[in-house]
């Protein structure tokens, strides 16, 4: 039997990428979303895998969806924390409610999904954590001081729970991407995106399959010595 594995934003974009790439793997997913019901029923009827609708920055609803999850597909050993969401702006332009949506979607909820599993996994001495940060987090972005912080504050958070989880065979690692070919990415102006891809050295934007391999890597049983670490899939853009 696969374990089980919990992917965060795993309807769409990088997310569902992830979702597929674990399902194919042979593990057991469940991809959580948020807001879009059409676009969950399109992908389970096109992938088969599971959706269930939660708020990932309300603790309860976490806990209700996880409980929801393990009931169906038994307890969770994986958790890829990949939902995120964007409002940005100049700190002189954004409002307090642009912040606190970013910082609870993106950083918040990681800390919601680990507390939920973190005793099942340390009661089985097995569990595996990926945190989705950004090469924005890591260098910053003009307009994103809420993403920045929240995708920054992930590596932090990747770094100090991995300590708490080793002795217990539970590994937490990020991956940063750099700028992938989504949908988000694809809505920025043509003139902005080309100079996008310009400073990225391998002349091109990323595939979400490849995340999604890096995810498979650090989840992978035998991946049990790799933990603490963060992955930058960037194209070389960003080395750090």
């Amino acid at each position: 039997m696969g374990r089980v594995a919990v992917v965060t934003g795993g309807t769409r974009g990088i997310g569902a990428a992830i979702s597929i790439a674990l399902r194919d793997a042979g593990y057991k997913v469940a991809a959580n979303y948020g807001g879009n019901d059409d676009v969950a029923r399109t992908f389970t009827a096109e992938t088969g895998i599971a959706a269930y609708k939660f708020d990932v920055s309300d603790f309860a609803a976490v806990k209700a969806g996880v409980d929801k999850i393990t009931a169906d597909l038994g307890p969770v050993e994986i958790v890829v924390n990949n939902a995120g969401i964007t409002r940005d702006g100049t700190i002189h332009k954004m409002s307090p409610e642009q912040w606190a949506e970013v910082i609870n979607t993106n950083l918040t909820s990681c800390f919601n999904t680990a507390r939920v599993v973190i005793d099942g996994m340390r009661e089985r001495g097995f569990g595996r954590i990926v945190n989705i940060g950004s090469i924005n987090g890591q260098a910053g972005q003009y307009g994103q001081v809420n993403y920045a912080a929240a995708k920054s504050g992930i590596h932090g958070f990747t770094k100090a729970l991995a300590q708490e989880g080793a002795a217990k065979g539970i590994t937490v690692n990020a991956i940063a991407p750099g700028y992938i070919d989504t949908e988000m990415v694809r809505s920025v102006p043509p003139n902005v995106l080309e100079k996008i891809v310009a400073k990225i050295p391998v002349g091109r934007l990323g595939q979400a399959s490849e995340i999604a391999r890096g995810v498979l890597f650090l989840v992978a049983d035998d991946a049990g010595f790799v933990t603490g670490s963060t992955l930058s899939i960037n194209g070389g853009q960003h080395m750090y």
